[in-house]
Formats: C-alpha cells, sequence, structure tokens
C-alpha cells in the first residue's frame, strides 16, 4: 500500500496528482488525514481552501497491519509544517525508514521533514527553494535545474514544487511498478 499523508494546508497538485497517477498505475493507495483524531473528521482542508476527504485518519496505520510500499509526504504551507509537527507521522516515517524496501517521497517543502530527522544523509535531493538547508546531510540539486525538478536516489524520491508533481508522480510509478509501467502511463494520458 502507498500512503499519502495529508495535513491541514497541503498542496493540492503535489498531493493529489500522485495519488491519481499511481492508482491508474493498478497501485493500492490510501489518503491520510494527519492531526484530526480527536473529532475523527477525515476532511482536510489544502492551502488554497480545497477540502479533500481521506480515505482514513493517518493514526489508523499506526499498527502496521497494512504494509507500506510506500510514504509520500506533499508539501505546502502550513501543510509541511503540520507534517513535520505530527508524532503519527514521526510513528509512520520511522517504521518506513526501517524497512528498506519501503519508498519514501517528499515534494516541495516537505523533504525538510525527512531531512530533520536525518533520512536524507548521503542521499541526492531537491526541495522547493530556501527549504535547502533543512535537508540534513543531503547532496542538494537545485530546482532550478532539469536534474533538480525530480530526484530518486535508491528508494527515496524528492522533487522541487507543484510544478513537478506529474514528474514527481511518474518517477514513483517508476520505482513502484517499474520503467515499463511508467512509460506506458505516460503514453495513455499523453505526458510524451
Amino acid at each position: 500500500m502507498v500512503l499519502v499523508f495529508l495535513a491541514e494546508g497541503f498542496e493540492e497538485i503535489e498531493a493529489l496528482t500522485p495519488v491519481d497517477l499511481l492508482r491508474r498505475a493498478g497501485l493500492d493507495v490510501r489518503t491520510a488525514a494527519v492531526g484530526h483524531a480527536p473529532d475523527g473528521c477525515r476532511t482536510v482542508s489544502g492551502s488554497h481552501g480545497i477540502p479533500v476527504t481521506a480515505d482514513a485518519l493517518a493514526e489508523e496505520f499506526l499498527d502496521g497491519s497494512s504494509p507500506l510500499e510506500a510514504v509520500i509526504l506533499p508539501g505546502g504551507m502550513p501543510g509541511a509544517k503540520n507534517l513535520d509537527a505530527d508524532g503519527t507521522v514521526d510513528a509512520i516515517l520511522a517504521k518506513a525508514a526501517a524497512d528498506p524496501d519501503c519508498v519514501i517521497a517528499a515534494i516541495c517543502a516537505a523533504p525538510m521533514v525527512l531531512g530533520r530527522r536525518g533520512l536524507l544523509d548521503g542521499i541526492r535531493a531537491t526541495c522547493f527553494p530556501g527549504f535547502e538547508g533543512e535537508l540534513k546531510g543531503a547532496a542538494v540539486l537545485r530546482a532550478d535545474t532539469p536534474e533538480g525538478r525530480a530526484v530518486t536516489d535508491g528508494r527515496f524520491v524528492t522533487a522541487c514544487g507543484m510544478g513537478a508533481a506529474t514528474e514527481f508522480a511518474f518517477a514513483l510509478v517508476k520505482i513502484l511498478k517499474g520503467e515499463d509501467a511508467a512509460e506506458g502511463l505516460r503514453t495513455a494520458v499523453l505526458a510524451k
């Protein structure tokens, strides 16, 4: 299963583009509302005021009963800060980091969450300009270069922002389903 975190203020395109394309690729993708446990509400508003109803609450994935193929952290503000401050996100990221087969992905400002936890040490990564200092230990590729838009390094995928959301999603399809699946999907959605 691929888990996509949705925290208040997430960037809608950065979250929903990967959800859409990964589901088209046949992956089991679930969205998880972050920080909503007290009232049980699964509706999360993006940074542009678009409400999205998540498939579940993030807390529902703490027990590990659903094996993770990947976790995805969308950016946006204050979405990335809300991810960074959430204990449930920490716990799930720790489980993902401990599993060498689990893909860990973040886009825009969200790679800071990975960097602050030491997950990017020695990893080539990118982020939204201005957050480079938060990518502790990473070899940061500049967002204004072709190679710095969407970066795959081993099981880590990062991207620079909303404008690279499609590239980010295709990089995830490639790592999770293979090059042929990614190219077939590119052709099917007229992305090439």
